[in-house]
């Protein structure tokens, strides 16, 4: 980078630089970025910028956005509190109430399989939402 460029650079960008050069020049061959590294890069590119941090650090962008969105998902689901139970109360008991079982797969293997009876579509599909929404 040249003089000029760098006065505009922030500290926190300038020492996560200095970071990941000297952890490159240690390096003989091409190796995987190290998740430390990883982690800092993603948190600068909140602060300041996706395009901004990867031109500073080095990093190929779409890279960097990878990460960044991988931890978004990440977290997205981590801070929140799961429900162990779900009671639905019926509208009202119709002849025609559905009977059904509800199977629910994630990608990282949890399974979810229940059995709902006495309750009507519109309740149904409230569920799917709020189980796709909580998941996604």
């Amino acid at each position: 980078m040249s003089p000029r460029q760098s006065a505009d650079v922030p500290v926190a960008l300038s020492a996560t630089r200095r970071q990941l050069e000297h952890w490159r020049h240690r390096q003989s061959g091409r190796k995987r970025l190290p998740q430390e590294l990883w982690s800092k890069a993603v948190t600068l590119a909140r602060e300041h910028g996706l395009n901004k941090t990867a031109r500073t650090l080095g990093l190929k962008y779409d890279s960097l956005k990878k990460h960044l969105e991988a931890t978004a998902r990440g977290a997205s689901g981590a801070g929140k509190a799961r429900p162990e139970f779900m009671e639905f109360l019926p509208r009202e008991m119709m002849p025609s109430s559905i009977e059904c079982t509800i199977e629910w797969e994630e990608g990282n293997g949890g399974k979810i399989r229940m059995h709902v009876r006495g309750i009507g579509v519109p309740d149904l599909v409230s569920f799917a939402r709020g189980l796709r929404d909580d998941r996604a």
